[in-house]
């Protein structure tokens, strides 16, 4: 839900979600890296600015969530597992698209109300069509509504809808061209909270996956 003048933020507990991993290492998701000094310069500068409101530690890249596939991990046991099988199934889907790079438009600032982001605008629908491709495999574990974002940091204290507005509105927000050449797969540690993601497959625009 995004967060709105009338509500406060929902901030991250500190603490092992171990009734959500079981004890599951690794949770997977496909993603698209920024690779684009000049966004990357200007979200750093935002996470700072809003410093004193995020968690931290955060050592996670910024990313483009693009379908989160569950727990990486073989024999499945529970539903939200993700298989090595399950991936080639995508990867095959993904060749029958052909995909070639496109381009997306980041600019805005905007606020979930568990975490601040960056807008993604994707006029073509490149997303979702490579979305419905991965989907044919594999149900999305995530929210039923796709909003693509590039994720700052998650509140770290409760404050004031009001509160993180009247910031945001002080910020510049400059367009910026992203060039995806390059689908990724990978990974965090489910029991770090905002730990890094781990590449484990790169999946590049315009080759077939042998």
């Amino acid at each position: 839900m995004f967060l709105t003048l009338d509500r406060d933020v929902t901030p991250t507990i500190p603490q092992d979600y171990a009734a959500w991993h079981r004890g599951r290492s690794i949770y997977s998701l496909w993603y698209l890296s920024l690779d684009c000094p000049e966004l990357v310069n200007y979200a750093k500068a935002l996470q700072q600015r809003f410093s004193d409101y995020l968690f931290t530690p955060n050592t996670r890249q910024l990313h483009i969530t693009l379908f989160v596939c569950g727990f990486w991990q073989t024999p499945s046991r529970y539903s939200d597992d993700f298989s090595p099988w399950q991936l080639q199934q995508q990867q095959q889907q993904l060749d029958q698209l052909d995909l070639s790079s496109f381009s997306l438009q980041i600019q805005g600032i905007n606020s979930f109300e568990s975490a601040l982001f960056l807008q993604v605008h994707d006029p073509k629908g490149h997303l979702n069509t490579i979305r419905r491709a991965l989907s044919t495999v594999h149900t999305e574990i995530a929210p039923l509504d796709y909003c693509p974002h590039i994720t700052l940091g998650l509140y770290r204290h409760a404050c004031s809808g009001q509160e993180i507005w009247s910031l945001i509105d002080q910020m510049d927000t400059p367009s910026f061209e992203l060039n995806i050449q390059a689908l990724h797969f990978g990974g965090y540690q489910a029991q770090v909270l905002q730990g890094p993601l781990q590449l484990l497959h790169e999946y590049r625009l315009g080759e077939a996956y042998a």
